[in-house]
């Protein structure tokens, strides 16, 4: 027998195999779990070249996944100006005056929504703060913008687009810019006119955020995007370092993709490093509610959101089902009930799911009716929701997202708990940069969702699952990841508190002891 690599004991081990649902110690050789029991059973594996790490009590579980994240893209989205703790039109000025400029641009980002106080986005509210400088400020939902006057001219917006997507550039009854643009086409007039940090710059930052990802717990994360120089900065960086987050990432199929885009998202699913790979297909059914592009049943307070991202959702289901026969899982992004119902209806199309087929996801899901709710199970599709995002509403509906929904919808916010009991599998989230990557953050969320989701909580099981067994059969990999158990991947995270038992504060400020991705430790207090 050779050694093991890694010995770790002294643990409360939740292993989530049903096999052996505990133990107190783990060895790991290769990558993969070599032994799981008492310190009688890891005892053969140790060797001279054996790191043996005692836990010292400490609860060891599966290495929790984000299900759903943006750590390439997303170093372009969080640039500039941090405004997430922006309350008021105010807050927001005094932050554009002090920002640092790039390349004479102000570039900020994640705003609320909520900071307008009710009135529509527009240039003119922020230009004293500007004095003259281009201004590109992302809001929170990553899906829409508020730029200056002068971002405009250097774009070359003076009136409205027409997009092969649904966006807009948002104007007023005399057809001028008013600066709020609204969904990716739109935003990307200005985005291609904005400074770019340099590679190698990008490369490190990738590093530092997914350090700071172990750090709270997260061996993998699904990564709903690839676009861009995105393969190209990966395999540098694996050049001369290791990724401390595994990484499974999906590119977008967008609007308009005709024959030969759907061979080449086929073609890239073989594309993988030494901790990343493609897996899976992103595609949008739909935009934010915030933004008024939610596609909804019945339009919203302001009498949008009866449209779908896809202008012809036939040519959506159309995608996804050339994508399954290729044997390609999809993510679709899916707000308003309508969306949620149109996904469903073409996954129901698909037939019967046959062992080994392609897994289906639904992302975000932030209204559902009842009738929508047993579908998930019944059709095997997964729901991949992310509990952070609940801070953005308020219990008593006053806030923008639950004002345009109104109240019989709000009321439907982010169903995790009722999809848990029907049956269906959930994965959990951050969606980072949107909401913060802690890994605790998200298990404590899903414990005590916020705002118009307050009341609604999972189980501290089934929170612990959403992050790692519900991941892992929501990528495809039930077999390999998301327990404890021989033959598994090594990916494992200690934490100061019993997760399942412990109160979502508790989970939130839980101390992390060591992150170990493919029997590499990440992370380590």
């Amino acid at each position: 027998m050779a050694a093991a690599d890694i010995v770790l004991t002294g643990a409360a081990v939740r292993t989530l195999d049903p096999a052996r649902p505990a133990a107190d110690a783990v060895a790991v050789k290769d990558g993969l779990i070599v032994a799981v029991g008492d310190a009688a059973d890891v005892r053969a594996w140790r060797g001279p070249g054996t790191e043996t790490v005692d836990l010292a009590g400490a609860v060891l579980v599966p290495g929790l996944t984000d299900a759903h994240s943006h750590p390439v893209w997303g170093l372009e989205l969080a640039t500039g100006a941090d405004l997430s703790a922006v309350t008021d039109l105010d807050g927001l000025r005094a932050a554009l005056r002090s920002a640092e400029r790039r390349d004479g641009w102000v570039l900020a980002w994640g705003l609320d929504h909520n900071a307008f106080g009710g009135r529509e986005p527009h240039h003119r509210l922020i230009e004293d703060a500007l004095d003259g400088a281009p201004a590109f400020i992302r809001l929170y939902d990553g899906h829409s913008a508020l730029v200056g006057a002068a971002a405009l001219k250097a774009a070359g917006i003076d009136g409205p687009r027409t997009f092969v997507q649904r966006a807009d550039v948002v104007c007023d009854p005399e057809g001028r810019p008013t600066g709020y643009l609204i969904e990716h086409a739109a935003m990307d007039l200005v985005a291609r006119v904005l400074p770019r940090a340099p590679f190698a710059e990008r490369g490190t930052r990738l590093l530092e955020l997914l350090s700071g990802m172990a750090a709270t717990g997260i061996a993998s994360a699904h990564v709903m995007d690839l676009g861009g120089d995105s393969l190209e900065l990966l395999a540098s960086v694996e050049d001369s370092a290791d990724l401390p987050v595994r990484l499974r990432l999906a590119p977008w199929c967008m609007p308009g993709a005709g024959e030969d885009e759907l061979e080449r998202l086929v073609a890239v699913q073989r594309e993988r490093g030494r901790d990343w790979r493609v897996g899976g297909v992103k595609f949008f059914m739909d935009g934010t509610v915030e933004g008024g592009t939610a596609w909804l049943e019945h339009a919203d307070c302001h009498g949008r959101g009866t449209d779908s991202f896809w202008p012809d959702p036939a040519a959506y289901s159309a995608a996804v089902h050339r994508l399954h026969r290729a044997g390609v899982g999809t993510a679709t992004h899916a707000i308003g009930d309508a969306a949620v119902r149109h996904v469903l209806d073409t996954v129901e199309a698909l037939g019967p799911r046959g062992t080994g087929a392609p897994v289906h996801r639904i992302e975000h899901i932030e209204t559902v009716p009842d009738d929508q709710i047993g579908r998930f199970a019944r059709l095997g599709v997964v729901a991949s929701m992310q509990p952070p995002h609940t801070v953005y509403t308020r219990a008593d509906h006053s806030d923008e997202w639950a004002n345009r929904l109104g109240t019989d919808r709000a009321d439907r916010a982010w169903r995790c708990r009722d999809l848990r009991d029907a049956g269906a599998v959930l994965a959990l989230g951050s969606d980072w940069p949107i909401a913060p990557y802690d890994a605790r953050g998200v298990l404590a969320t899903a414990l005590a969702p916020r705002g118009a989701a307050a009341g609604h909580g999972l189980t501290g099981l089934m929170a612990l699952e959403g992050c790692t067994s519900h991941a892992a059969l929501a990528a495809g990999e039930s077999a390999i990841a998301g327990r404890i158990a021989v033959g598994y991947r090594a990916d494992l995270t200690a934490l100061g508190v019993v997760p399942v038992t412990a109160t979502a504060d508790e989970v939130a400020d839980a101390p992390v002891p060591l992150t170990v991705m493919s029997g590499r430790i990440t992370h380590r207090a």
